[in-house]
């Protein structure tokens, strides 16, 4: 004899799982009942079990309503039966949201990132010339910072300028003799990446010893 698990993957899907598979059932065979009278018997029966089970409903002064509104959700609003209550209305279907565009361009210089590109790309279209320039060096600057984070104990400004120019890809004329100059701030690494490359020593600190005075014997 073959016995197969029966899985909720593969279950029907329930619709409000605060109330479990057994009521979702139990609507479904109340939707079977041919005799109206007996049907409408059967589900304020099933209202009462959801009652029980989800008590929280009854802080809401108009709780049996929501009740009667959960079982025609499950019941995929196709119920006949005569509740107290005005059945509610299929609600029509809904599309997705839209998707999220994204940029699914590889970055070129990952140390730098996305945002860094799309910052040349403006500087690029600057037409001025000293205000270009001005730009250039801020951002160079800012660059600068990100590569030390990532990468070396110190760089020299011309690799900072030639990456500004690769990742122009010729868009942007970067003065290859421009000084970057320091940067208030700026240091190779951050404080606390240094700090914890240090080793911590612990120990009791170094006592003085008290000398006593020497005793002559008498």
């Amino acid at each position: 004899m073959e016995y197969f698990m029966d899985y909720n993957t593969n279950r029907e899907q329930l619709v409000l799982p605060e109330y479990g598979r057994h009521v979702q059932k139990m609507i479904e065979a109340v939707k079977g009942i041919e005799d109206k009278e007996q049907r409408n018997k059967q589900i304020t029966a099933v209202v009462n079990v959801m009652a029980l089970l989800n008590p929280s409903l009854k802080e809401f002064p108009d709780y049996k309503r929501k009740l009667w509104d959960h079982v025609y959700m499950i019941a995929g609003y196709d119920l006949d039966v005569d509740s107290p209550y005005p059945a509610p209305e299929k609600p029509a279907a809904v599309d997705g949201p839209n998707p999220i565009p994204i940029n699914k361009t590889q970055i070129k210089a990952t140390c730098y990132g996305r945002n860094i590109e799309n910052m040349i790309d403006l500087v690029a279209g600057i037409e001025d010339e000293t205000v270009k320039n001005t730009m250039i060096r801020n951002l160079a600057r800012y660059m600068r910072q990100q590569y030390l984070i990532w990468n070396k104990d110190s760089v020299a400004d011309i690799t900072i300028l030639k990456d500004m120019q690769m990742l122009s890809q010729g868009r942007l004329e970067v003065p290859m003799d421009m000084e970057l100059g320091p940067v208030q701030g700026e240091f190779s690494k951050p404080r606390a990446y240094e700090a914890a490359k240090q080793p911590q020593q612990f120990g009791k600190k170094n006592r003085k010893k008290k000398h006593k005075p020497n005793q002559q014997n008498g």
